[in-house]
């Protein structure tokens, strides 16, 4: 089902994993990973598998820092670069971009430049654990439909809901969304149908 790849980047190298449905793709879900973790989150498998069933064709992309080993995060300007080298080289069909934390991140900021037609942020950081007037919140009005998803109790906050924002909350649920992975596959797997 999956096939690992490497594509060039100014960066370094990045992986793609690329799940293919049965039958004509609708469209390629973009995702990316957070900081320190990697494409096989629970929550992005989860939405891997739940987009793949509904159609979609799924991109998990590993970024360059982490290929090499690194689990320090590159700078934002060569995250979004090298982000924006694999989606040249992925997908067909309307592109829908897209992660967890660090990586939903990179996806809004570059949305709008990737030609995606919709973003899907899981577990968006809105600010640094305990320090709120650090906002990111406005990495998240990527004037694109939007839909996040984030825990209750997600020590990196909860953001609101606003024009063009679906905002799906997970009760119990902290950064990592492992408290429901079914319930974050439903919501995007909604979603997803609706684009």
């Amino acid at each position: 089902m999956a096939g690992m790849r490497m594509i060039e980047t100014p960066f370094g190298p990045a992986g793609v994993d690329l799940d293919r449905p049965d039958g004509v793709s609708r469209g390629t879900l973009a995702l990316g990973h957070g900081a320190g973790g990697g494409v096989t989150a629970p929550d992005l498998v989860a939405v891997r598998d739940a987009a793949v069933a509904a159609g979609f064709t799924v991109a998990r992309v590993t970024q360059p820092y982490r290929v090499a080993g690194r689990r320090a995060p590159a700078p934002a300007t060569q995250l979004d670069t090298a982000w924006l080298a694999v989606l040249a080289e992925v997908g067909g069909g309307p592109l829908v971009v897209g992660g967890r934390s660090s990586g939903a991140r990179v996806a809004c900021r570059t949305a709008t430049a990737a030609g995606a037609v919709a973003v899907l942020a899981l577990a968006f950081p809105v600010h640094p654990p305990g320090k709120p007037e650090k906002s990111r919140l406005a990495e998240l009005d990527t004037g694109l439909p939007t839909l996040v998803v984030n825990g209750d109790r997600d020590p990196f906050g909860l953001p609101p809901e606003a024009p063009g924002r679906e905002v799906v909350v997970i009760p119990g649920a902290v950064h990592d969304l492992r408290k429901d992975l079914e319930a974050v596959a439903q919501a995007v797997t909604g979603w997803l149908a609706r684009r």
